[in-house]
């Protein structure tokens, strides 16, 4: 009753305090700051895009500043007033801050304007990386709004500060939403589009700042800025103006009692406990590990200074020798000592779980802990009132038993009674409740180490595995030979006795059927020896017997007189002529081709410069080296003293921006061989700088030639450059190498981007000499079999034969892979995208092949070559044309009667199938393949396959030790599975355009002396 009568005056209470309050004003602008933050790539891919140098990074410039100056103060859908904050930086390998972050547009466009392109690396998540500290730190704190628009091609030449896509992942955790603008229509989009929030639709949607002609793209600031202010007005404005604050509710009833709260956290540690006592002597561990090797020791001291030794007699010149023949194969030597162990196999396959053994038998029982401490003592009870003693009464009568009364007052203690006898068990009493936990004692001593258990019985045998697929229906046996005749059963157990018949009738019956023949009865008993028979007549007279062996030799007789001599015989027919010298020569040289002339390009020092700034590229960059071993390999031996009047010097200078030159000079000691330079090339690493290619080619003369210059050497100098250098090097320092006798060479290659070379600044490298420049459109151009032969001929134009002093000087071909054993077993792509023409052309290949290669002369030939082919289309399609044969004829004939399969591909199950049926016999237990052999694997295909069991056919090649090599046909190729199949190796991937080329001598002979 007293709830209602105070419940409206609650009401009216609450209602008139909403009066007083003022309500808000939903007309009211709401501020809406937005920070923008420009990140501006000035690297050498965006500065020598577009001529002059840097003309592209002042378009980018041009397109900011038109943005910024857009973005002005304004009142957006009459809700919320929107100011704007600039910022910005530019990058390259390195990053420069050109404006703090300000509301001024006028002060950011004047900083803007001032900068200068740096032209070198492309690292954009270190940009990334201090953008998002930039606006962390000094972005207005009222500022929710912000935003990052960044201009690059989305192409990157490291990632130093951990990567792009993290960094951009890191900005948008900040409250940061990129926009990536491409600064033009050269751009990666995988790049811009890992930049770009989501969605990608939204925040990259193909923002250009420049078109083709330089034009800047003011409809894509005006959609950038469109979905700017649409973000904000979504982040600023809220409906608060609407909230209201109601009046208090009437006060709840009191709920009810909670359930019981979830175990708590762990409490915080407990004070330090005293010292425990010393525990009893634990078991011996088990032995530690083996330790690492130590460190190598410090060099040692130098020791102190030898005598000089007596100077020895001047030697006379010596004449160069004469190459060495061949010697005979030498008997085999003596077993020697075990090697080295040698390196870890590959891992095998995982085995299949072992079955779960019994578990051991249970250990001891640990000692008992020790008795916690005693608890506290009870409180004491009060003290009763103490009774006065009664005087003895007479004994009466024994009365019945009376009921039991209750307890009386407690006694003094009367005297100790005499012992009872004992009494019978009482009942059991009912359970008593479980007590409280006891406080926790302290920790007992740790138990005695059990016995290591029995090993436990061995499991159950698992279940029975699922039956495999159902083999193919082999083919019907011959019929086999005729048994012997069993012998005859013994006799069947005598059957049940039968029903005793009705009777039958009086008169007989008809004659029964005759029965069936009876068995053959035993012997009987043998008979008593007969009476002596008559005598017979005599007998036909026998055959005559068999010549007696003669009898002994005897004696010579007396020599006769000599007779007269005869009249003289016809001439015999001619012999054959016997081998000449040239005829010896020619079979030497087919057969083991130990008799080769060497070329010599006499007295040359050639030195390489290569281009590795970041608008060549990595892959280009790998091409170019290629390059330089490729034309090096074409002019003979490298001089084996540096020093020396005579010989080949090669030196190499790769460059990128000021400063950064690596060089292999022409006297290094250490390049005595055309293997080590090899190697010295390919630790070259890519610098992915800027290009200042006339400080390169000053580099190079002052470093290379101008010191170690020979007197009577020619100088090459082979320049390889898109054209293109940084303006802010000396021009005149591009014809640098002019000054002495110095033959220049320059080659100009379109950049990463497609572009032309610059015609002035190669003529200049050139000195001015036209027939001296060689443009080309692609870096893969360099490696072409035809402009190698072309530059062999420029470098060594007057090349000389050393031959060894031989009778025979006739010109004789060697024979290829001649004493040189290897299996090669060619995998052909059979699949519909190859096409039966291309199939032909691929067949006609492998044919040439057999032909052009000394094949073995028999099936245990330890040299020389042998060929299988393996065609392939689906995982279960592999058709095995011939297996590893010496027989050109079968090859021939074999590859005449193989059809296209025209199925799909799948090259894993197609070297699974050639390792169990060509390397191996068909139950893969016996290698087929020669141990002594290379076994070499070449795959044909235009460059699509599936990769499925592609893992586990790789390693089974790398078990068989094959040596893949890859020649991939057209331009639309996986290259990593390409890389797969060969390992890995690039080297070992050769490249054509079409089919019909397979045969052509250029792309021919490279494979061949790649295969052998």
């Amino acid at each position: 009753m007293l709830l209602k009568l105070l419940l409206p005056c609650l009401l009216f209470g609450a209602l008139s305090q909403a009066q007083q309050e003022p309500a808000m004003d939903c007309s009211a602008q709401i501020k809406c700051p937005i920070n923008v933050y420009f990140t501006i790539d000035t690297s050498e891919s965006i500065a020598l895009q577009v001529l002059p140098p840097g003309g592209l990074v002042e378009r980018i410039k041009s397109f900011s500043e038109l943005f910024v100056k857009k973005l002005q103060e304004e009142l957006y859908k009459d809700h919320i007033t929107i100011t704007w904050e600039f910022g910005g930086l530019h990058f390259s390998d390195e990053v420069k801050i050109y404006s703090q972050i300000t509301s001024n547009s006028n002060e950011y466009i004047q900083r803007l304007r001032s900068i200068k392109y740096l032209g070198r690396g492309t690292f954009t998540d270190c940009a990334l990386s201090n953008m998002t500290s930039q606006v962390v730190a000094q972005a207005s704190p009222e500022n929710r709004v912000r935003f990052a628009v960044v201009i690059t091609d989305g192409h990157v030449t490291g990632s130093p500060c951990g990567g792009m896509k993290s960094r951009a992942e890191s900005a948008r955790d900040a409250g940061i939403k990129l926009f990536a603008v491409s600064p033009s229509t050269n751009k990666y989009e995988s790049g811009l589009r890992e930049i770009a929030n989501s969605p990608v639709e939204l925040y990259r949607n193909n923002y250009q700042a420049t078109g083709t002609t330089g034009e800047i793209h003011v409809e894509t600031i005006d959609r950038i800025i469109k979905v700017m202010k649409q973000e904000a007005y979504s982040e600023c404005y809220k409906l608060t103006c609407l909230e209201k604050p109601g009046t208090p509710g009437p006060k709840g009833y009191r709920g009810q009692k909670g359930a019981k709260g979830d175990i708590g956290g762990a409490g915080p540690p407990g004070e330090k406990g005293r010292q425990g006592d010393p525990g009893i002597e634990g078991p011996i561990g088990y032995p530690g590990p083996k330790g690492f090797h130590g460190m190598k020791g410090e060099k040692g001291e130098l020791g102190s200074e030898g005598k000089r030794g007596v100077t020895g007699l001047a030697g006379r010149n010596g004449t160069d020798g004469q190459k060495g023949k061949l010697g005979r194969i030498g008997a085999p030597g003596c077993k020697g000592d075990p090697g080295d162990k040698g390196p870890l196999g590959y891992p095998g396959d995982v085995g299949e779980r072992g079955q779960e053994g019994d578990p051991g038998s249970k250990g001891d029982h640990g000692r008992p802990g020790r008795d916690g401490p005693p608890g506290p003592p009870g409180e004491l009870g009060q003290k009763g009132e103490q009774g006065s003693p009664g005087s003895p009464g007479l004994p009466g009568q024994k009365g019945r038993q009376g009921e039991r009364g209750g307890g009386g007052p407690k006694g003094e203690p009367g005297r100790r009674g005499d012992p009872g006898t004992k009494g019978g068990a009482g009942p059991i009493g009912p359970s008593g409740e479980k007590g409280d936990v006891g406080p926790e004692g302290q920790r007992g001593l740790p138990g005695e180490v059990g016995n290591k258990g029995a090993k436990g019985d061995l499991g159950l045998p698992g279940p029975r595995g699922s039956s495999g697929e159902i083999g193919s229906l082999g083919r019907n046996g011959s019929r086999g030979d005729s048994g012997d005749v069993g012998q005859r059963g013994e006799p069947g157990a005598p059957g049940p006795k039968g029903d005793r018949g009705r009777t039958g009738f009086s008169y007989p019956g008809p004659r029964g059927p005759t029965g069936d023949r009876g068995d053959k009865g035993n012997p009987g008993p043998q008979g008593a020896r007969g009476e002596y028979g008559q005598k017979g007549a005599p007998g036909v007279k026998g055959t005559s017997g068999d010549p007696g062996d003669p009898g002994p030799t005897g004696e010579p007789g007396p020599r006769a007189p000599q007779g007269e001599p005869g009249e003289p015989g016809d001439p015999g027919p001619e012999g054959d002529p016997g081998l000449t010298d040239c005829d010896v020569m020619t079979y030497v040289r087919e057969t083991c081709g130990c008799c080769d002339c060497e070329k010599r390009c006499g007295a040359l020092d050639i030195v390489f410069v290569i281009d590795s700034s970041e608008s060549v590229g990595l892959t280009n960059f790998t091409l170019e080296k290629n390059f330089v071993i490729n034309v090096v390999s074409r002019l003979g031996s490298i001089a084996k003293d540096p020093k020396s009047d005579t010989g080949t010097r090669v030196g190499i200078v790769q460059y990128s921006h000021d400063n950064t030159f690596e060089a292999i000079q022409l006297n290094d000691s250490r390049i005595d061989s055309l293997a080590t330079f090899k190697d010295a090339v390919k630790r070259l690493q890519w610098i992915a700088g800027g290009t200042y290619t006339p400080s390169a080619l000053r580099f190079a003369y002052d470093q290379l030639i101008k010191g170690s210059k020979r007197d009577k050497a020619k100088v090459f100098a082979v320049v390889i450059t898109d054209g293109r250098y940084d303006p802010r090097d000396d021009e005149t320092l591009l014809q640098s190498l002019c000054s002495g006798d110095v033959i220049v060479n320059a080659i100009g290659i379109g950049d990463m981007f497609s572009r032309h070379q610059e015609d002035e600044s190669l003529k200049s490298i050139a000195c001015n000499d036209q027939s001296r420049v060689t443009g080309m459109n692609l870096f893969a151009d360099l490696v072409a079999e035809e402009f190698i032969d072309k530059m062999e001929e420029v470098l060594c134009p007057d090349p000389f034969i050393v031959c060894p002093d031989l009778p025979c000087k006739t010109e004789l071909a060697v024979a290829h892979c001649t004493q040189r054993p290897v299996d090669i077993v060619f995998l052909l792509d059979g699949s519909e995208r190859i096409g039966l023409e291309n199939f032909r052309y691929a067949r006609t290949f492998v044919e040439d092949v057999a032909q052009r290669l000394t094949l073995a002369r028999s099936a245990d030939d330890e040299l020389n070559a042998r060929m299988a082919l393996l065609q392939y289309g689906s995982e279960a399609e592999q058709r095995v044309a011939f297996s590893l044969s010496h027989n050109l004829t079968v090859i021939a004939d074999r590859l005449a009667q193989m059809k296209y399969l025209d199925s799909s591909s799948n090259v894993g199950s197609a070297i699974i199938h050639a390792i169990n049926n060509i390397v191996n016999d068909q139950g893969g237990r016996q290698r087929v393949a020669r141990r002594n052999a290379e076994l070499a694997f070449v795959f044909i295909t235009d460059g699509i396959t599936g990769s499925k069991s592609l893992s586990e056919a790789v390693t089974s090649m790398r078990k068989v030790d094959a040596v893949p090599t890859v020649i991939a046909v057209g331009d639309d190729v996986d290259m990593d599975i390409l890389l797969q199949i060969g390992l890995g190796d690039r080297t070992a991937i050769f490249r054509e355009k079409s089919f019909s080329q397979l045969s052509r001598s250029s792309f021919f002979d490279r494979f061949i002396r790649w295969i052998c």
